[in-house]
Protein backbone atom coordinates (compact mmCIF):
# COMPACT_ATOMS: atom_id res chain seq x y z
CA UNK A 1 0.00 0.00 0.00
CA UNK A 2 1.36 3.42 -0.87
CA UNK A 3 2.07 5.78 2.00
CA UNK A 4 2.38 2.93 4.60
CA UNK A 5 5.67 2.74 6.10
CA UNK A 6 7.22 -1.18 6.91
CA UNK A 7 8.72 -1.86 9.95
CA UNK A 8 12.01 -1.22 8.92
CA UNK A 9 11.46 2.06 8.19
CA UNK A 10 9.41 2.69 11.61
CA UNK A 11 12.27 1.08 13.43
CA UNK A 12 14.84 3.48 12.00
CA UNK A 13 12.41 6.00 13.08
CA UNK A 14 12.55 4.99 16.47
CA UNK A 15 15.92 4.71 16.73
CA UNK A 16 16.77 8.40 15.15
CA UNK A 17 14.21 10.07 17.60
CA UNK A 18 16.07 8.22 20.75
CA UNK A 19 19.44 8.86 19.09
CA UNK A 20 18.34 12.80 19.18
CA UNK A 21 17.72 12.88 22.59
CA UNK A 22 21.25 10.49 23.74
CA UNK A 23 22.50 7.47 24.94
CA UNK A 24 20.24 7.71 27.89
CA UNK A 25 17.32 7.76 26.65
CA UNK A 26 17.42 4.33 26.14
CA UNK A 27 18.17 3.56 29.79
CA UNK A 28 15.18 5.91 30.20
CA UNK A 29 12.80 4.05 28.10
CA UNK A 30 13.88 0.98 30.55
CA UNK A 31 12.90 3.07 33.48
CA UNK A 32 9.74 4.00 32.16
CA UNK A 33 8.68 0.94 30.68
CA UNK A 34 9.51 -1.04 34.15
CA UNK A 35 7.08 1.46 36.01
CA UNK A 36 4.44 0.65 33.46
CA UNK A 37 4.49 -2.65 34.36
CA UNK A 38 4.82 -2.08 38.37
CA UNK A 39 1.11 -3.72 38.53
CA UNK A 40 2.28 -7.50 37.97
CA UNK A 41 6.07 -7.48 37.70
CA UNK A 42 5.98 -9.39 34.41
CA UNK A 43 8.55 -7.35 32.76
CA UNK A 44 6.03 -6.77 29.28
CA UNK A 45 4.43 -4.57 28.71
CA UNK A 46 0.35 -4.00 26.57
CA UNK A 47 -0.32 -2.31 23.66
CA UNK A 48 -1.36 0.78 25.32
CA UNK A 49 1.66 0.52 27.89
CA UNK A 50 3.23 0.47 25.19
CA UNK A 51 2.60 3.59 23.22
CA UNK A 52 2.13 5.88 26.46
CA UNK A 53 5.75 4.62 27.45
CA UNK A 54 7.29 5.54 24.19
CA UNK A 55 5.61 9.08 24.00
CA UNK A 56 6.78 9.51 27.54
CA UNK A 57 9.93 9.62 26.33
CA UNK A 58 9.59 11.79 23.37
CA UNK A 59 9.01 9.09 20.54
CA UNK A 60 6.30 10.46 17.94
CA UNK A 61 4.79 8.00 15.63
CA UNK A 62 1.59 7.85 14.34
CA UNK A 63 -0.95 5.58 15.87
CA UNK A 64 -0.63 3.11 13.21
CA UNK A 65 3.31 3.39 13.45
CA UNK A 66 2.95 2.24 16.99
CA UNK A 67 0.82 -0.83 15.79
CA UNK A 68 3.87 -1.99 13.78
CA UNK A 69 6.43 -1.22 15.71
CA UNK A 70 4.16 -3.68 18.39
CA UNK A 71 3.30 -6.25 16.33
CA UNK A 72 6.96 -6.43 15.17
CA UNK A 73 8.01 -6.98 19.15
CA UNK A 74 5.12 -8.88 19.98
CA UNK A 75 6.90 -11.86 19.40
CA UNK A 76 4.85 -14.80 21.13
CA UNK A 77 1.43 -12.73 19.63
CA UNK A 78 0.40 -13.16 23.17
CA UNK A 79 -0.67 -9.09 23.28
CA UNK A 80 2.61 -7.83 25.26
CA UNK A 81 5.82 -7.26 24.23
CA UNK A 82 8.85 -8.11 26.43
CA UNK A 83 10.85 -5.11 27.58
CA UNK A 84 14.41 -6.64 27.42
CA UNK A 85 13.75 -8.22 23.82
CA UNK A 86 12.40 -4.42 22.93
CA UNK A 87 15.67 -2.95 24.71
CA UNK A 88 17.86 -5.33 22.57
CA UNK A 89 15.68 -4.23 19.34
CA UNK A 90 16.56 -0.91 19.48
CA UNK A 91 20.15 -1.85 21.06
CA UNK A 92 21.13 -4.10 19.06
CA UNK A 93 23.54 -6.93 20.03
CA UNK A 94 26.63 -6.72 22.04
CA UNK A 95 29.42 -5.11 20.62
CA UNK A 96 32.62 -7.67 20.19
CA UNK A 97 33.97 -6.29 23.48
CA UNK A 98 31.02 -6.96 25.32
CA UNK A 99 30.39 -10.16 23.98
CA UNK A 100 34.35 -11.76 24.46
CA UNK A 101 33.22 -11.18 27.91
CA UNK A 102 29.31 -13.18 27.51
CA UNK A 103 31.25 -15.51 25.90
CA UNK A 104 34.49 -16.28 28.57
CA UNK A 105 31.29 -16.42 31.42
CA UNK A 106 29.49 -19.03 28.93
CA UNK A 107 33.03 -20.82 28.84
CA UNK A 108 33.74 -20.72 32.77
CA UNK A 109 30.05 -22.25 33.29
CA UNK A 110 30.09 -25.06 30.92
CA UNK A 111 33.06 -26.74 32.59
CA UNK A 112 32.40 -29.31 30.80
CA UNK A 113 32.82 -27.64 27.43
CA UNK A 114 29.39 -29.72 26.18
CA UNK A 115 27.83 -26.74 24.81
CA UNK A 116 25.58 -25.94 26.78
CA UNK A 117 24.93 -25.39 30.42
CA UNK A 118 22.73 -27.29 33.04
CA UNK A 119 22.23 -26.73 36.73
CA UNK A 120 25.20 -28.72 38.12
CA UNK A 121 27.48 -26.42 35.67
CA UNK A 122 25.82 -23.19 37.76
CA UNK A 123 25.68 -24.36 40.65
CA UNK A 124 29.29 -25.13 41.15
CA UNK A 125 29.85 -21.14 40.39
CA UNK A 126 26.86 -19.02 41.14
CA UNK A 127 26.51 -17.94 44.97
CA UNK A 128 23.39 -17.63 45.91
CA UNK A 129 24.57 -17.03 49.54
CA UNK A 130 24.46 -13.06 49.49
CA UNK A 131 21.30 -12.32 47.00
CA UNK A 132 19.47 -9.80 48.94
CA UNK A 133 16.58 -12.11 49.54
CA UNK A 134 18.27 -14.58 50.95
CA UNK A 135 20.45 -12.55 53.23
CA UNK A 136 17.09 -11.16 54.47
CA UNK A 137 15.30 -14.62 54.67
CA UNK A 138 12.48 -14.14 52.09
CA UNK A 139 14.16 -16.79 50.11
CA UNK A 140 16.22 -19.98 50.23
CA UNK A 141 19.68 -20.67 48.80
CA UNK A 142 17.88 -23.29 46.24
CA UNK A 143 14.66 -20.09 45.80
CA UNK A 144 17.54 -17.86 44.73
CA UNK A 145 18.95 -19.95 42.78
CA UNK A 146 15.82 -21.06 40.77
CA UNK A 147 14.96 -17.51 40.39
CA UNK A 148 18.20 -16.89 38.76
CA UNK A 149 17.97 -19.81 36.55
CA UNK A 150 14.16 -18.54 35.26
CA UNK A 151 15.65 -15.18 34.07
CA UNK A 152 16.95 -17.19 31.01
CA UNK A 153 14.77 -18.82 28.04
CA UNK A 154 14.71 -21.71 28.43
CA UNK A 155 13.08 -22.36 24.96
CA UNK A 156 13.26 -26.52 24.86
CA UNK A 157 12.13 -26.94 29.08
CA UNK A 158 15.20 -29.17 29.26
CA UNK A 159 16.68 -27.30 32.33
CA UNK A 160 19.92 -26.39 30.10
CA UNK A 161 20.53 -22.97 28.79
CA UNK A 162 22.39 -23.42 25.13
CA UNK A 163 24.73 -20.47 24.15
CA UNK A 164 21.83 -18.77 21.93
CA UNK A 165 20.14 -18.62 25.34
CA UNK A 166 22.63 -17.25 27.28
CA UNK A 167 23.47 -14.89 24.40
CA UNK A 168 19.97 -13.61 24.18
CA UNK A 169 20.05 -13.14 28.10
CA UNK A 170 23.07 -10.97 28.03
CA UNK A 171 22.26 -9.06 25.13
CA UNK A 172 19.40 -7.73 27.20
CA UNK A 173 21.57 -7.18 30.05
CA UNK A 174 24.26 -5.03 27.73
CA UNK A 175 21.05 -3.22 26.55
CA UNK A 176 20.91 -1.56 29.76
CA UNK A 177 24.20 -0.94 30.38
CA UNK A 178 25.39 2.18 28.22
CA UNK A 179 29.19 2.20 29.18
CA UNK A 180 31.20 -0.54 27.30
CA UNK A 181 33.64 -0.13 30.23
CA UNK A 182 31.20 -0.55 33.16
CA UNK A 183 29.27 -3.67 31.32
CA UNK A 184 33.11 -5.31 31.41
CA UNK A 185 33.48 -4.50 35.28
CA UNK A 186 29.97 -5.97 36.15
CA UNK A 187 31.12 -9.14 34.04
CA UNK A 188 34.07 -9.29 35.49
CA UNK A 189 32.74 -8.92 38.90
CA UNK A 190 29.91 -10.79 38.43
CA UNK A 191 31.61 -14.07 37.46
CA UNK A 192 35.13 -13.31 38.70
CA UNK A 193 36.78 -13.27 35.27
CA UNK A 194 40.12 -11.99 34.66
Amino acid sequence: MQGQRGVVEVLASLRQQLEKRGSKSIRDLGRTFRALDSFDGNRKVDRQEFTVGLRENGVNLSAQEYSILFDYFDKDRDGTVCFDEFLVGIRGKPNARRQAMVDKAFLKFDRDGNGFIDASDLRGVYNCRFHPKVQSGQMTEDQAFAEFLSSFNDRNRDGKIVKDEWDEYYAAVSSSVDNDDHFVQLMKAAWKLD
